[in-house]
Parts: structure tokens; sequence; C-alpha cells
């Protein structure tokens, strides 16, 4: 019974405190892939470029994201984000230090991580179309951005989506890092109940059972993503 009362939704229970967290958890890793995906369609147009200086410095945006411990790039975004946001605070009047919201800079953070290896997904599925297919395309008249909507995005999708699902779950794992800054996400909630408990254990098994369902069934949703796409494909072939 107590075992109950401690994971359930009462008074004195932290279930809801713990889906609560788990959803913010979901939440802040959506956000962060959005901006990953953003971030690495820029850096993989830029790596693909006939322009040495875009090239250097997507190679250079990869090398830092991919290269610098996670947990470092939080506390940066985190600790410099809020010494910015201050000093621009300053020159308009206010006083004292002023704090980054803890969940913009947690996206911003591993949406940036993200996105340097978003951008080797993205860059590695357009180098496995088929360039006969966009020589075609142009060939039969179609205009750039048709041949981009027609050809090359749908085939760069289903390429880069066994990739992204890696992000993705990448991306789950690093979000409990955002716990330094003080997000009521589900590591942090995670350890608030362990210590009010004393019962470590227990708090740290169901959190880590809340991110495996979390991941299990992000997976199948790729999974059935990449089923449909090639399903497309592969009709298209048929016919």
């Amino acid at each position: 019974m107590a075992l109950f009362d401690t994971l359930g939704f009462g008074e004195n229970g932290w279930g809801r405190m713990l889906l609560l967290a788990a959803a913010v958890t979901f939440l802040l890793t959506l956000a962060a892939m959005a901006i990953g995906a953003v971030f690495g369609g820029l850096v993989a147009a830029a790596k693909l470029s006939r322009n040495r200086a875009w090239r250097v410095l997507g190679e250079l945006y990869t090398t830092v994201f991919r290269g610098v411990p996670e947990l470092l790039i939080i506390y940066l975004f985190y600790f410099g984000g809020s010494s910015v946001l201050t000093s621009v605070g300053s020159w308009f009047g206010a006083d004292g230090f002023i704090e980054m919201p803890p969940f913009l800079i947690g996206a911003l953070a591993v949406g940036m991580i993200s996105g340097a290896y978003q951008a080797e997904v993205y860059r590695a599925a357009v180098r496995a179309v088929p360039v006969g297919e966009l020589e075609a395309a142009r060939a039969i008249g179609m205009t750039r951005p048709t041949v981009w909507r027609r050809v090359l995005v749908p085939q760069v999708m289903r390429f880069a989506l066994p990739g992204l699902g890696n992000v993705w779950q990448l991306s789950i794992k690093d979000s409990a890092l955002v716990s330094v800054t003080g997000l009521a996400e589900l590591m942090r909630t995670s350890q608030n109940a362990a210590g009010s408990t004393n019962d470590y254990f227990l708090f740290y098994i169901v959190a880590g059972l809340l991110y495996l369902a979390m991941t299990s069934f992000t997976s199948q949703v790729f999974q059935r993503l990449e089923a449909h796409t090639g399903k497309s494909f592969r009709r298209g072939f048929a016919r």
C-alpha cells in the first residue's frame, strides 16, 4: 500500500507530478527537434554548397556541437544567455540578474545539438537521391521549386527518417541534462521525489520506465512513417 500511496495521485502521491514532468520532457524534445530541423537543414545546405566558406561554416558547426559535451553546451547557453539578457536589461534600466526561461534554454541547447546530427542525416539523404532522377525531372521541364517539392524532398525524407529516429532518441536522453537549469522535467522531478522520500531506487526506476515508454512509443511512430513512405515509393515503381 505504501508503494501505491507514494506513486499514486493523492495528496501525498507523486504520480501526477511524474506524468506532468514526462509531458514536459516530451514537449521539450519536440521543440528541440523542430529547432534542430531548422538549423540542421541550413547546415546541411551549407555543407553541400559549392561555396567553400559556407562548407567551412557548416563543418565548424557540426564539429563544435558534436564534439563539445552536451552538459557544457547547456551550461553555456544558460549562464551565457542570462548574462547577455542581464546586460541588455541594464541598458534599459533593469536591476539585478535576469534569468533565461529554463524551457527556452533547454529547447535551444538541445535543439542546436540535435541540429548538428540532423545536418549529417539530411546531407547523407540528399546524396542518396539518384542524380538521374533530378536530371530527368529538369529534362521534362520541371522548375527548380517543383523538382524540390515533388522529387527531392520526398526522397530525402524517406532516406532521412531512420536517422531522424535515432536523433529523436538522442534528444530525449539529452533532455535529462536540462534538469541542471531547474526545469521540472522528468529527471528533475524524479530527483526531487527521491530526495523527499529517500526512496531513490524506486523513483529512478519509475523515471527509467517512463523514458522507455516514450522512446518505445516514438520508435513505433517512426517505424510506421518509414513503412508508409516506403510503400508510397514501391507503388510508384510498380506503376
